[in-house]
């Protein structure tokens, strides 16, 4: 039987990749260089195969290193589910548990969920990771993240996906321009729609919510919600926010004012993502009780819980509300 490459000499090859530096790469690894470079031949001999080539000043990947590499990290992320299953089959909701949620959710849900979860899991220690939701999918894909919350529809490709509550978007305008507001989605400007940079999901929402295909080429974008919502107040235009942002006190010292579209209403859905791996699933289902437990706290009873928007009870909420907190 031939011999076959270890998990370290994968790790060094996949640093060497990311870094195209041996001496970073080696820091990386916590290795002298010369351990590095060691392994790496001793990986090439392995597998018969040149994978990286060394110049005097330049490191560049062979086309079969970079093959080579992407399955090198599928093989460490599953490697690294194995251990993790091993060590939580005992006690699930101990240890560390890494966990990425895109900017549009972070601020409203994990104010509830953290308390949540040390209260209720004081063994576990969650390392967080805010971050858009390509990046996070890449990060899970490769093992550095345990689960990932984000906003759907995306595409997920092979991942395990737990939806976990729907939500409206709403439109926001400024409060002198209540009166003008469209209630049909269709009946928007689109020269007057604001949106996220481009890799924000909630871009995409909108343009699909507004049935546009192809973004605006104003040159105005936001990189956040609440800078969104400042450009609103600022008379640029109009925008659609979640619902639970504007729950939230973010938004509450703003001249803002809101509205809740007629049928069909523009949503996106909160899910967990995993590793079709995953080796925590027990962790994984608990989680996203909590979340649902919690996330209602922000949101009105027009929520949808695990089923589709616009199915649930009509919401209790003025069909306008103005933003700006009150005295009372």
């Amino acid at each position: 039987m031939s011999s076959l490459p270890s998990l370290r000499q994968l790790r060094y090859l996949i640093a060497v990749s990311e870094k195209l530096n041996f001496t970073q790469a080696a820091e990386s690894c916590f290795v002298t260089q010369s351990t590095l470079s060691a392994g790496i031949k001793e990986l090439e001999a392995t597998l018969g195969a040149h994978l990286v080539e060394r110049e005097r000043h330049s490191v560049v990947m062979t086309p079969i290193g970079i093959e080579i590499v992407d399955r090198a990290r599928s093989l460490l992320s599953e490697a690294e589910d194995l251990s993790e299953w091993a060590r939580s089959a005992a006690e699930p909701m101990s240890g560390l548990l890494r966990l990425g949620v895109i900017p549009t959710v972070a601020p409203f849900v994990l104010p509830t969920v953290l308390p949540a979860l040390r209260q209720r899991y004081p063994s576990l220690r969650l390392a967080l990771r805010e971050d858009l939701t390509g990046h996070l999918l890449t990060r899970l894909a490769a093992g550095q993240l345990d689960f990932a919350l984000i906003a759907l529809p995306y595409d997920t490709g092979n991942l395990q996906v737990k939806p976990l509550f729907d939500e409206e978007l709403r439109l926001i305008a400024p409060a002198d321009r209540e009166a003008d507001m469209p209630r049909e989605i269709c009946k928007i400007d689109p020269d007057e729609l604001l949106l996220l940079e481009e890799g924000h999901c909630l871009r995409g929402h909108t343009l699909g919510g507004c049935g546009l295909r192809e973004p605006r080429t104003r040159g105005m974008e936001a990189t956040s919600l609440f800078t969104l919502a400042q450009m609103v107040e600022g008379g640029l235009g109009l925008a659609l926010l979640p619902e639970m942002s504007l729950r939230s006190d973010i938004l509450s010292h703003m001249k803002l004012v809101s509205r809740r579209f007629s049928e069909p209403r523009p949503s996106r859905t909160i899910a967990l993502v995993a590793r079709s791996s995953n080796a925590r699933q027990e962790s994984f289902e608990r989680i996203a009780e909590l979340i649902v437990a919690q996330a209602p706290l922000h949101l009105s009873d027009s929520a949808n819980w695990g089923g589709t928007a616009g199915q649930g009870p009509d919401s209790d909420l003025h069909e306008h509300e103005n933003l700006e907190r009150k005295a009372s």
